[in-house]
């Protein structure tokens, strides 16, 4: 595997020709439309070792039992698929790779909204070792609020991709809600409540796990915190069931600030089984133009992580988005859009720019000016800072990686994934 940077004047034929590989392939892998390349944009080029050619009669688990593999083992080798078992005469399908030596073991959780397209989640749960819907709401009398993800958890059921149920503090109105969080942590009647519903539908929808989310919790409430998890992790164990907790990103334990106060890395590792590190979001909607998830940052968070929490219990957190600035940016006034990593790169095609590489943050950016005359700044992902942040799991031994959201098409970040890592 190989990540190719586009030059001026390349064509999708002529990369495909200077590696040696099927521009079909090459273009489907990367959706790569009919526009033409943007300079700067990356290609992610693998290299095909063993190939099947379908024949009349033939079906994708036939042609996986023959070789010795896995229906999902294809599917993750052969992205234009979809995830769909669907195959017609002619078709090539790729068995294996060559020229790529994975680094290890990895686990890789995604989330999604119900709402996500069942072909877009198709294609990208075989690269998933676990499916988390967002997410489970608490009421006020403690009851667990329920999420209408029937359709997820059958989708992941068929491709071999287990499901966790996600529990945050959302609301009956669809607002996320700091007091809420505050009730199950100082009322025991709302906690025994939240605790035997979580429990009861976790089992009833057989989810391998609980992957709960407390945000902006104040700093007085943070072991009562590690305390709810704690017990919540002892009621899933009698049903073998394991938990999960996300983590504001901290360098230091007594970081300041509502987002991390309540965050002890330490009493919530020893609490929970695994914790996701919520490291994106640097860049943000209300804040000034930069990297979503610069790697000088993300590595300082992990640097104190690892102090505090056992790395084989860490799942780095993977943005899949960009966003949009209009300039000049004044504080408290602009709101940045958030795109996707491959509308960032229509953009770039739309105005004819060239995209910039940081190399200090390992994110691209360009800037535009738009039809009316405005200035914009744009900061998103490509196959350079996804393969960057990607070997991160092996340069610190953590379990694996958590993707925040899978509701973006972005097939790079799994071409990377499959590459580099055996997905468990």
């Amino acid at each position: 595997m190989t990540i190719h940077v586009v030059r001026r004047g390349e064509t999708l034929p002529g990369i495909a020709a200077e590696y040696g590989v099927d521009a079909g392939r090459l273009a489907a892998d990367n959706v790569v439309n009919g526009r033409g390349l943007a300079v700067g944009q990356t290609l992610v080029v693998r290299f095909p070792l063993q190939t099947h050619r379908v024949r009349a009669g033939e079906t994708l688990t036939g042609i996986a039992a023959r070789h010795g593999l896995s229906t999902r083992t294809l599917w993750r080798r052969n992205w234009p698929l979809g995830g769909r078992e669907s195959i017609y005469p002619g078709q090539t399908l790729v068995l294996s790779y060559r020229e790529e030596r994975a680094l290890g073991d990895a686990v890789f959780n995604g989330y999604a909204y119900p709402n996500i397209h069942a072909d877009l989640l198709s294609a990208q749960l075989p690269y998933l070792t676990y499916l988390s819907p967002f997410t489970y709401g608490i009421g006020a009398d403690g009851r667990l609020l329920e999420l209408n993800d029937w359709s997820m958890r059958t989708a992941a059921r068929r491709h071999g991709t287990g499901t966790l149920l996600h529990l945050s503090t959302l609301t009956e109105d669809g607002t996320f809600n700091t007091a809420r969080g505050a009730a199950v942590l100082t009322d025991p009647v709302v906690q025994n409540q939240l605790i035997r519903d979580v429990s009861a539908r976790a089992e009833e929808i057989n989810s391998a796990g609980v992957d709960v989310d407390f945000e902006y919790l104040p700093e007085d409430l943070g072991a009562a915190y590690a305390e709810f998890l704690g017990r919540l992790r002892g009621e899933l164990r009698k049903r073998r069931k394991f938990l999960w907790a996300a983590l504001a990103p901290k360098v230091r334990a007594n970081q300041p600030g509502l987002l991390y106060e309540a965050h002890d890395y330490r009493a919530i590792g020893a609490a929970a089984d695994a914790v996701l590190l919520m490291t994106y979001e640097w860049g943000y909607t209300a804040g000034p133009p930069m990297a979503v998830a610069p790697l000088p940052n993300v590595r300082a968070v992990l640097n104190y992580a690892v102090t505090e929490i056992e790395p084989g219990q860490i799942f780095l957190g993977i943005p899949n988005y960009g966003y949009d600035w209009a300039l000049p940016f004044v504080r408290g006034v602009t709101r940045a859009r958030s795109i996707s990593n491959l509308k960032a790169v229509e953009l770039a095609l739309d105005y004819d720019i060239a995209i910039q590489f940081d190399e200090t943050a390992q994110a691209p950016y360009f800037h535009y000016t738009d039809n009316f005359g405005t200035v914009h700044e744009v900061w998103f992902e490509d196959a350079r800072s996804m393969a960057a942040k990607l070997r991160l799991i092996d340069d610190y031994g953590l379990q694996g990686g958590g993707v925040w959201n899978l509701m973006r098409p972005y097939s790079q970040i799994w071409l990377l994934a499959d590459a580099l890592y055996h997905i468990d």
